[in-house]
């Protein structure tokens, strides 16, 4: 008489040969994956199978398990969610105030304290501790403006070559000796190049500059100081030529 080969149960009830591989973890889960109806024919189990508990010795069931792993991710969504909403107050109060900055310089008739009130309005709604100005190619009227005094041919060739705002580390950059001080006490720095419409190169250049090393972090977004350099080259086009 054949003896028949001995065989063991595998998970889904059915018998397979002794010297098939042993089931792994893997095996199990991708087993389950495919079978989610498991334990529907098995809900004995759910409350029989006791797993470690997270932040505890003690041993608690797969069902409170889960309970435990959608409370976890239920937190992170919640916090999630609050960044989303801090981000957005945020980026409403930013454009509240860009509003209100572009809104005085529309109020400025006299073309002359232009330079002046853009920049005492930078200063008070965007809290900016430290702020230059210089512009070039000025027309005939406003060239003894303080803003109208000399740029070093770097500075300028610096502007021209600047597609979006630069921030990060003050580098001893030429343009951040025109801050308070000479910019000694710059430690984080933003340049914005001004532009007359489409015209590759600047007309003049913004400088922002503050003594905490990440008020001005490379890497930032910088959109809103996109929007500061197009408003601000837009208003200040009527000086030049």
């Amino acid at each position: 008489r054949s003896a028949c080969p001995p065989s063991m149960t595998d998970i889904s009830g059915q018998h397979m040969p002794m010297n098939q591989p042993p089931l792994g973890a893997e095996d199990v889960a991708q087993y389950l994956r495919v079978h989610p109806e498991f334990f529907e024919s098995h809900a004995d189990l759910l409350a029989s199978i006791t797993v470690p508990h997270p932040h505890g010795g003690r041993a608690i069931s797969l069902q409170e398990r889960q309970l435990e792993v959608l409370r976890e991710r239920h937190r992170l969504l919640e916090v999630r969610l609050a960044d989303l909403m801090r981000i957005g107050q945020e980026n409403d109060a930013i454009t509240d105030k860009l509003q209100r900055w572009t809104r005085q310089l529309l109020l400025v008739a006299d073309a002359e304290k232009l330079p002046q009130a853009l920049l005492e309005g930078m200063q008070t709604g965007f809290n900016v501790p430290q702020l230059a100005m210089r512009l070039w190619s000025l027309r005939e009227p406003y060239r003894d403006l303080p803003c109208a005094a000399p740029v070093e041919v770097d500075a300028i060739t610096l502007a021209n070559s600047i597609k979006q705002p630069y921030c990060g580390p003050n580098a001893d950059f030429l343009a951040a000796t025109w801050l308070p001080e000479g910019g000694s006490a710059t430690r984080s720095i933003a340049l914005l190049p001004l532009r007359k419409g489409l015209d590759p190169n600047a007309f003049g250049l913004l400088v922002l500059g503050s003594p905490d090393p990440g008020r001005f972090q490379a890497g930032m977004g910088t959109a809103f100081l996109e929007r500061i350099a197009e408003t601000a080259s837009a208003a200040l086009s009527r000086l030049v030529t």
